[in-house]
């Protein structure tokens, strides 16, 4: 049934969806109607809202900081993995795979615990390990791989990496009130975990399910996967004797690791996107050996990134919109949240809550975006009803997180490492949104009732 269920959905994705970037203006164009109607704003004012307000760090540039995070994310790890000693790693992890049963499993059981460590790793390392599946495993549905690679991500903003509950845990001033909740009352509370569990166990059954039949499977196109032969250097002259310098490539190593080995000490292990992009670039220097076979490797990754610097700012557009607040203060994404607000109860609300954080998720997809357009409204009400911090703030969590597996803006990265189009994996991701839906709808209940 599953896997009936999900063919129907692939075959209407692979129909219907357009390119991501065609995606993001068909949005543009839906918030741009809804805010309109909804806060009684005119056109000027909204696309006044949408391109900044004149300021380029809203609007439509308010994601260019972020935007390049995620390009060096995707080039970065990319360069990175094109080191010989890093196919090697992946390789040897790749022979837990023999048949496309063990491929789907290892793939998602791997990513989605890299994820829960770190987000901007497991990106990457998801997709990464599952080219070298496919590599090895070549009867295996390459779209679903890549897919199951991607689900992984679903879990990340319950883990160590959770931008909210890390923000909750030091106190977060919403309306002048401080309102804090320690890890262990989000990211290790009992049924957080449990969910977290419940999906790192199951998933990757569920993902095995959808497999198709043999005549229907998609195998990678070897194109995709075909490696160019390492490159040689010719060193004649002093430029390039420079170029290919080991000192320089030292003194380089030891000034990066210097700072990353003393921002742990600092830090703890609390990892951001830019301490891990500079262990991406650092480690990638590393194993290349040679500072100028590291220029060519950015240079080979960097063509992947096009997707993400020409849609974000379309993104970053539309939570202008969404955030567009009328004379009266009133948004578009506040309508959203009130709504779901007014028909809770102190059992309900933490679900209902993350049902309305996943629809705005697919209009604001980011989990700062997140917190700061649903915290003003969903922490008092949480306060007002007697609910757990935590637990209300988790539930924002769990909503932004969800409904990534539908939005192809955080699928971005792996899409082009992969070598594929959002409309190739989507149709499988409608059943992860599905399932995982349903796991936190039933973990917010219990934790309501007997938490």
């Amino acid at each position: 049934m599953i896997k009936r269920f999900s063919n129907g959905c692939v075959k209407i994705m692979n129909r219907w969806l357009p390119d991501p970037f065609l995606f993001a203006i068909i949005l543009t164009i839906v918030v741009f109607i809804a805010a309109m109607v909804g806060t009684q704003q005119n056109p000027v004012e909204l696309v006044w809202a949408w391109g900044g307000k004149g300021a380029s760090g809203d609007g439509f540039w308010g994601l260019l900081s972020f935007s390049m995070q995620m390009a060096l994310v995707l080039v970065l790890g990319s360069a990175m993995a094109s080191a010989r000693a890093c196919r090697r790693a992946l390789r040897s992890i790749a022979t837990l795979a023999h048949d496309p049963k063990s491929a789907i499993l290892v793939t998602t059981f791997v990513s989605t615990i890299c994820c829960w460590l770190n987000w901007g790793f497991g990106l990457i390392a998801g997709v990464l390990l599952a080219r070298e599946v496919a590599r090895r495993v070549r009867d295996v549905d390459y779209p679903l791989l890549i897919a199951s690679a991607y689900s992984g991500f679903v879990i990340w903003h319950a883990g160590l990496s959770g931008s909210i509950p890390l923000q909750i845990a030091n106190g977060s001033t919403i309306l002048d009130v401080v309102y804090q909740a320690p890890v262990a009352k989000t990211i290790f509370h009992p049924v957080n975990l449990g969910m977290v569990l419940v999906i790192l166990l199951i998933m990757p059954l569920v993902n095995y399910a959808m497999h198709p039949t043999a005549q229907n499977t998609i195998a990678v196109d070897p194109a995709l996967l075909a490696e160019e032969d390492e490159k040689k250097y010719e060193i004649s002259t002093p430029a390039e004797r420079i170029e290919h310098s080991r000192i320089l490539w030292v003194i380089t190593l030891v000034l990066g690791f210097a700072y990353i080995i003393y921002y742990f000490t600092q830090k703890g292990f609390n990892l951001d996107l830019n301490i891990v992009n500079m262990i991406f670039l650092f480690v990638g220097i590393l194993l290349h050996g040679d500072l100028y076979r590291y220029v060519d490797a950015i240079s080979d990754a960097a063509k992947s990134s096009a997707g993400i610097l020409l849609q974000f700012p379309f993104y970053a557009g539309i939570m202008g919109l969404m955030v567009a607040q009328n004379a009266a203060g009133v948004s578009l994404a506040s309508i959203i949240a009130d709504f779901f607000v007014h028909i809770s109860n102190d059992v309900t609300f933490p679900m209902l809550t993350f049902l309305s954080a996943g629809i705005i998720n697919f209009f604001v997809p980011s989990g700062g975006g997140q917190w700061a357009v649903q915290a003003p409204i969903v922490m008092p009400a949480a306060e007002a009803m007697g609910i757990d911090y935590g637990r209300a703030a988790m539930a924002i969590a769990w909503g932004d997180q969800w409904t990534n597996m539908i939005q192809p803006f955080w699928a971005l990265p792996a899409l082009g490492i992969a070598g594929l189009s959002a409309r190739n994996i989507m149709g499988y991701l409608v059943i992860v949104t599905i399932f995982t839906g349903v796991v936190a709808c039933g973990g917010f209940l219990v934790w309501g009732l007997f938490f």
